[in-house]
């Protein structure tokens, strides 16, 4: 299985802070906020992950990861040009990369502790299918994600992007893992009416056929939304670290 990060994005939201770097290189805590998507990808053993950032950006992060030797990993990079094409349109540069592998993608700003080894090996022996991950929320915070609703044994019923009225408090997080047939999925694809290819359409492509699997993290942190939410994950993985728990 090959791993993937998403650190594009221009983080308009985050300016002036994101005016000279890339939202994915600030720090959190002790760490450039790329580390933490980073580490879970190799403590789950995947040992060749793909960056994929903005034309302006390539460069700091290599300058920062270099091969990837201080992980253990081997590390590549490329380029989305359009900032705006959507995850899906994101997922779908790496098709290359995979060479007909499976894929472990993560968005360059979450965070979370979550151990996704068990997963990967599973996935490993699967000839197809595809995972995703939600966090339950308070009240109707989960309307600003995907909406996860599942039955009372964990199946997935439905998935819809940023609802007016969600059906449940589960928000899809951004870590997905998807088999080889992801890239098809991608192709076929129409974007949706704010332009972009969804990632949450791509996950319905898994779950109109049955092999959409959903897993729950106890914690999980979107550090690149708001400024709010940068300081939050800073004082969130602080705490979370002077405890053991990261």
């Amino acid at each position: 299985m090959k791993g993937l990060i998403l650190a594009g994005g221009l983080a308009t939201r985050l300016r002036p802070l994101t005016w000279v770097t890339n939202k994915h290189l600030l720090p959190i805590y002790n760490k450039p906020m790329i580390y933490y998507p980073l580490q879970s990808l190799v403590n789950a053993g995947i040992k060749e992950i793909l960056i994929s950032t903005s034309p302006d950006h390539a460069g700091q992060f290599a300058n920062l990861l270099k091969g990837g030797d201080q992980f253990g990993v081997k590390l590549y990079y490329s380029v989305q040009e359009n900032p705006k094409g959507g995850i899906a349109h994101a997922i779908g540069l790496a098709e290359e990369f995979a060479k007909g592998d499976q894929i472990a993608v993560i968005l360059g700003d979450n965070i979370f502790s979550y151990n996704l080894k068990p997963i990967v090996e599973k996935f490993k022996k699967q000839d197809k299918g595809a995972m995703i991950f939600g966090i339950k929320m308070p009240g109707m915070e989960s309307k600003h994600y995907g909406v996860i609703e599942i039955d009372s044994v964990g199946k997935i019923i439905s998935i819809v992007e940023k609802p007016e009225n969600p059906k449940s408090n589960i928000a899809q997080t951004g870590i997905y893992i998807y088999d080889k047939r992801v890239f098809d999925f991608i192709r076929k694809q129409k974007p949706s009416a704010r332009g972009e290819l969804e990632v949450t359409d791509l996950n319905n492509f898994y779950l109109k056929e049955g092999t959409l699997e959903c897993g729950l993290l106890d914690w999980w942190i979107d550090a690149g939304t708001s400024h709010d939410e940068l300081l939050h994950a800073n004082n969130l993985v602080a705490e979370k670290v002077r405890l053991g728990q990261l």
